[in-house]
Order: structure tokens, then sequence, then C-alpha cells
């Protein structure tokens, strides 16, 4: 991944979760998801489908080829652990835990989702009274 840039990774990722709340998926509702205009989602829609990860025929609906579920959810999962992190062991609002998992889920490596992922587990576990304290702030 990262080579497709955060851009084109917000793209794969709010078509991923429109896909799993609606039956189809429309350039609309990109749009809409992402706060911006339709030919922005068009833009990025061509180069989606020139890297082989979604399919849409002209004025269609969107739909993910199996590598780009595959790249979205990689997205998605780094999104959610990043957001669980913030929220739940560092006891950040909702909203700080959503912005800043939005704006590193594009940049951490692998290996350091996965010790951060570790840790949480780790922390929960055995220090359920630290995690509550900070959820408390």
């Amino acid at each position: 991944m990262g080579s497709l840039g955060q851009s084109l990774e917000d793209y794969l990722e709010a078509i991923y979760l429109l896909s799993k709340d609606k039956r189809v998926v429309r350039v609309t509702d990109v749009a809409k998801r992402l706060n911006v205009k339709k030919p922005s989602v068009v833009i990025a829609l061509k180069r989606l489908k020139r890297e082989g990860l979604i399919v849409q025929e002209r004025y269609g609906y969107i739909e993910l080829t199996d590598e780009g579920k595959r790249v979205a959810e990689e997205v998605y999962f780094r999104h959610t652990t990043l957001f669980r992190f913030f929220r739940d062991v560092l006891g950040l609002s909702e909203e700080l835990a959503e912005k800043d998992a939005c704006m590193m889920e594009h940049y951490l490596s692998r290996e350091a989702l996965d010790r951060i992922r570790s840790l949480m587990e780790l922390v929960q576990k055995r220090c359920p009274e630290v995690v509550e304290a900070l959820s408390e702030r």
C-alpha cells in the first residue's frame, strides 16, 4: 500500500463502507461521504479503475474488485485500530480519535500497527483501571 496515496485510499475506504450499508454505490454517495464534488470523485474513480481496484460501467454503480476490497479492508483495519487506540487507551474524545486515525492510517507501518494492537490488548487486559482513568479525562 502507500503507492495509492491518502486520497485514493480514502476513496477506497468510503466505497467499502458504503457498500456495506447500501446495495449499490454511486458517485453521489461517495461525494457525500467524503464531502467532495462529483467531478473529484469521477477523477479518483478513473485512477482506481486503472489500478484495477474498482469496476464501474459508465454512469453505473461502483464495485470493488477483489484486490480493491483487500486494500480497502486494510485501510479500514488501520483506521479502526488507531481509532480504538486513541479513544480506548489514550482516552481521546471520539471526535479527536476519529480525526487523528484518519490522518495516521495512511502512514503507519504494519509493524507499528501490530505493536499498537498488542499494546492495546496488554493494557486492556492487565491495566483496565488505567484505561478507565484515561477515558474519564
